[in-house]
């Protein structure tokens, strides 16, 4: 389907997945609306866009604070008209066993895995019940497929995001389509913020071994997308070949 007529909404764009589904998406035609955090690459990201004929705007945005998807949305509204997507792709991991109790990482990774996402579909869907239609794109994790150590909280956020995912696509009676992409290892700055220090050598050292591109992810929101209407593709799950 031509992709032109598609405003599409990014969170976490400004590195890593997120900047590589702004940049697949705007070269197939899309407006995409971009929000995260980092103001200089987010203005950067949008440059770079514009420069290669996309169209883009962005808006400094904190998935932990509700109003600022509100606006983000309402920033996609008022310039392009519509909204056709939403990607709700911002997240965190803080890797740690259980027993050590870190319970402001588990907290910070429930506010944006969990209540950011949730933050971000309840400011899309009083557009799209408006229009009658409209598409939801959570980026997951293989994670939330295999549990193993050092990851059950982040595990935990990410399997209650496809749990809550998967009710709405069913009590949207095909109105809005709902997708699920679970990247495995990918190479992006996700590593460098897990606070323990083991944890974070190990998983960089197998993410230099095996680890697919931001790109690879990309491609994959680019063909849910790119579907016909009718056609919801609700569940993909992205890897390394090699990954376990």
């Amino acid at each position: 389907m031509e992709m032109k007529s598609k405003v599409v909404i990014i969170t976490g764009a400004s590195s890593g997945i997120g900047e590589a589904i702004a940049i697949t998406l705007a070269a197939k035609g899309a407006k995409v609306v971009l929000g995260a955090r980092r103001q200089e690459r987010l203005k950067t990201l949008v440059s770079q866009i514009k420069a290669d004929g996309g169209e883009a705007v962005y808006a400094v945005t904190d998935v932990k604070k509700r109003n600022d998807l509100v606006k983000l949305v309402e920033l996609a509204c008022q310039t392009y008209g519509h909204l056709d997507v939403i990607i709700n792709n911002a997240g965190i991991a803080r890797l740690s066993r259980m027993d050590d109790g870190q319970v402001e990482d588990w907290e910070e990774m429930i506010d944006v895995n969990l209540k950011g996402t949730l933050y971000g579909i309840a400011a899309a869907l009083p557009i799209f019940k408006r229009q009658g239609y409209g598409h939801i794109i959570n980026i997951i994790s293989t994670s939330g497929i295999k549990i193993v150590p050092l990851q059950g909280v982040y595990a935990g956020t990410k399997n209650a995001v496809r749990t809550i995912a998967e009710a709405l696509r069913q009590e949207s009676g095909g109105n809005y389509r709902v997708t699920g992409i679970s990247p495995g290892f990918v190479n992006t700055e996700l590593v460098d913020h897990i606070p323990d220090e083991a944890a974070r050598a190990a998983t960089k050292e197998k993410m230099a071994q095996i680890a697919i591109a931001p790109q690879d992810i990309a491609n994959a929101v680019a063909y849910a997308i790119s579907q016909p209407a009718n056609v919801d593709v609700s569940d993909i799950v992205i890897r390394p070949s090699v990954q376990d």
